[in-house]
C-alpha cells in the first residue's frame, strides 16, 4: 500500500469563481481522508490486533489502544458470542481536539487524530471529552495516548499493525475521498454503523455486521460477582465498571463476558477545586453586591481586606489543585504560552488570572499611600471584578459541557447552579468572619443571602435528581449519584445543607450562624464531590 501525500481538506471559500471552486474541489478530492471499517462478520475475537498494537506502539500493561470486547447473546443452548473491536473512532468533529488546552490532541489534514506527547500537560480533558473511552494516560510517560491509526506507518507507506496482523482481513483502512477504495465502497454501498452517533462527532470508524449489544455500552448485563472469561475486573472508586447495574438497555439476552475496565479521569482534586473556586468567586462577589446595595460600608474591614483576602487565598488553593491534578504539572505554563482557545481550560485560566489581578489590585490599593484615588479605583475594580468573579464561578459548567462523554453534565442549568453555589459558598465564608457580630447589618444581610442561596441550591438539586433524563447515560449517572456508589456523599451534602438552612431560620444568632456556615460549606463540598464523580461513573465502551 502506498500512502497518499497529505493535502488541504478545507471546504472552498464563499465567493470563489467556478474555476477556483473546481480547483479547490479537485484538491480536496486528491487529499486522503483516512477511515477504517471493521467487519464483524469476519472477526473471530483472536486479540491479534490488540497484541500487534501493543508491540508496535510499546503500550504498557493495564492500558490499551485497542482491545476486543466479548458479549454472549442469547441463552444456552441457543447462544453465540459477539465481538467488538474497540478503539479511537478518528472523529471528524473530535471533541478531544476541542477540549485539549495545548493542542496535544490534534487533527491532521488527512483526517487522522494524532497526539503530541511533548506538549501534553496531563489535564485529562480529552479523556473526559471522548464518548468512546478511547484515550488513557500512559503510566510510563504520564501523557495522553490512544490509537492514532499508526500514523508513523501511514507516513511510511505502510498499513497499521492491526490491519497487517488480522488473520481474517476483518480490519480495513482506506481513503473515503477515493471512490475506488474498498473502505469507501463499503461505507457508501453496504450497511454499516458507528458508535454513539447522537454525540455528533462524525466517526470515521465504521462497523459492519456488529451486534448492537456490543456497540451500546449499556446493552449487556454485568456478570454476577464481576467474573469475566479470564479474570475479574479491577475495582475501586476510581474505576468505571462495565455493563449496567440496572436492567440492561437491550431487548436481547446479552451478557458481558470480556471487557477492559477504565479509570475516571478526574478525582477528588477536581471536586475540591470546584468548591474552593466557589468560595473564591463568591466571597468577593457577595461582598461587592452588599456594598453596591448599601448594606456594607465601603470603608468596612470586610470589604477593604477580608473579602478580597479570602477570595485570593482560595483562588491560590484552586490554582494549586488544578496544577496538582496534572500528570505533567511542570508544564502548566503551556496553557498560557500555547493555549488552544476553544478549550474552556484555557479560557478558564485567563478568567482566573484576570480575577486574581483584580483581587491583588484591591488589596494593594488599601496598602498604598493616601494620594491614590481609592474611590475611583474601586469603581473600576467593581466594573472588572463583578463579571470576572461571576465568570470564575460559572466557567466550569462550560468546561464540563465540553466533556461530551458525560451526559449528566450536559445540563443547561449548570451555569446558573454554579453561580448559586458561589453565592452560597461566599456568603458562608463571610458569615464565619461576622457571625460574632450578629447585630451588624452585614451579618444580617449575609444570613439572608445564605438562606436564599441554600434554598435555591436545594431546589436545583431536587430538579436535577427527579426530572426525567433525556438519555440512558444521564439516567444511570443520576442513579449512581442518588442511589449508587456516590449516594453517601450526596445525601450527606443534602442533609448538611438542610441542617444549615434550619439553623439560619430557627437558630439563635452567634454560634448557630457559625455552625450553619460550616454545615453549608461542608454540604456543598459533599454534593460537589458526588456530582463530579457520578458524572464519570457510566461505562462508555
Amino acid at each position: 500500500m502506498t500512502a497518499v501525500a497529505p493535502g488541504p481538506t478545507g471546504a472552498p471559500g464563499a465567493g470563489l469563481g467556478t474555476a477556483a471552486t473546481a480547483a479547490a474541489s479537485a484538491a480536496e478530492a486528491a487529499s486522503p481522508l483516512w477511515a477504517k471499517v471493521i467487519d464483524h462478520t469476519r472477526c473471530i475475537g483472536c486479540h491479534a490486533c490488540s497484541t500487534a498494537c501493543k508491540s508496535e506502539n510499546e503500550v504498557p500493561l493495564s492500558v490499551h489502544r485497542t482491545y476486543v470486547k466479548y458479549v454472549d447473546v442469547g441463552q444456552f443452548p441457543q447462544a453465540r458470542r459477539a465481538f467488538q473491536v474497540t478503539r479511537c473512532n478518528q472523529c471528524q468533529a473530535a471533541p478531544c481536539v476541542t477540549a485539549c488546552p495545548t493542542s496535544a490532541m490534534y487533527a491532521r489534514k488527512d483526517g487522522i487524530v494524532d497526539f503530541d506527547k511533548s506538549v501534553c500537560i496531563g489535564c485529562k480533558a480529552c479523556i473526559a471529552a471522548c464518548p468512546y473511552d478511547a484515550i488513557f494516560i500512559n503510566p510510563a510517560d504520564h501523557s495522553a495516548e490512544k490509537c492514532n491509526f499508526c500514523a508513523h506507518r501511514i507516513d511510511g507507506g505502510l498499513e497499521p499493525a492491526c490491519v497487517v496482523v488480522c488473520p481474517t482481513e476483518a480490519i480495513l483502512i482506506g481513503d473515503l475521498n477515493d471512490p475506488e477504495s474498498r473502505v469507501a465502497q463499503i461505507v457508501r454501498r453496504e450497511a454499516v454503523t458507528v458508535r454513539r452517533p447522537e454525540k455528533e462527532t462524525r466517526p470515521k470508524l465504521f462497523y459492519k455486521g456488529a451486534h448492537q449489544a456490543t456497540l451500546d455500552p449499556l446493552a449487556a448485563a454485568r456478570p454476577a460477582g464481576g467474573l469475566y472469561v479470564w479474570s475479574e475486573q479491577a475495582t475501586g472508586h476510581d474505576m468505571v465498571p462495565s455493563g449496567h447495574p440496572l436492567a440492561p438497555n437491550s431487548s436481547a439476552a446479552a451478557l458481558l463476558s470480556y471487557d477492559v475496565p477504565h479509570r475516571m479521569p478526574w478525582d477528588w482534586r477536581v471536586s475540591l477545586y470546584t468548591w474552593t473556586k466557589s468560595i473564591s468567586a463568591g466571597s468577593y462577589l457577595v461582598a461587592m453586591l452588599l456594598v453596591l446595595a448599601g448594606l456594607l460600608p465601603p470603608e468596612s474591614a470586610l470589604w477593604r481586606f477580608w473579602a478580597p483576602a479570602v477570595a485570593l487565598f482560595f483562588l491560590g488553593v484552586t490554582g494549586v489543585l488544578l496544577i496538582a491534578d496534572l500528570t505533567h504539572p511542570a508544564r502548566f505554563f503551556l496553557i498560557f504560552t500555547r493555549g488552544q482557545r476553544k478549550s474552556w481550560l484555557v479560557r478558564g485560566a485567563y478568567v482566573i488570572a484576570g480575577y486574581g489581578a483584580v483581587l491583588v489590585a484591591h488589596l494593594a490599593s488599601w496598602a498604598s499611600g493616601e494620594g491614590i484615588d481609592r474611590a475611583g479605583l474601586h469603581i473600576a475594580l467593581a466594573f472588572l471584578g463583578l463579571p470576572l468573579s461571576l465568570l470564575t464561578a460559572v466557567y466550569t459548567a462550560y468546561l464540563f459541557a465540553q466533556a461530551k462523554a458525560r451526559d449528566l453534565w450536559q445540563n443547561p442549568l449548570l451555569p446558573a447552579h454554579f453561580a448559586v453555589q458561589a453565592v452560597l459558598a461566599g456568603a458562608a465564608a463571610l458569615l464565619l468572619l461576622t457571625a460574632h457580630r450578629s447585630t451588624s447589618i452585614a451579618a444580617g444581610a449575609l444570613v439572608a443571602v445564605l438562606s436564599i442561596s441554600l434554598l435555591v441550591h436545594l431546589l436545583l438539586v431536587l430538579g436535577e435528581t427527579t426530572l426525567t433524563h433525556s438519555t440512558a447515560h444521564a439516567k444511570l449517572a443520576a442513579w449512581e449519584l442518588v442511589r449508587g456508589r456516590w449516594r453517601g456523599w450526596f445525601w450527606a451534602g443534602v442533609l448538611a445543607s438542610i441542617a444549615a438552612l434550619g439553623l439560619l431560620v430557627f437558630g439563635v444568632a452567634g454560634a448557630a450562624y457559625t455552625l450553619a456556615a460550616l454545615f453549608a460549606l461542608a454540604g456543598l463540598f459533599a454534593y460537589e464531590h458526588a456530582y463530579v464523580q457520578a458524572g464519570q461513573s457510566v461505562p462508555l465502551a
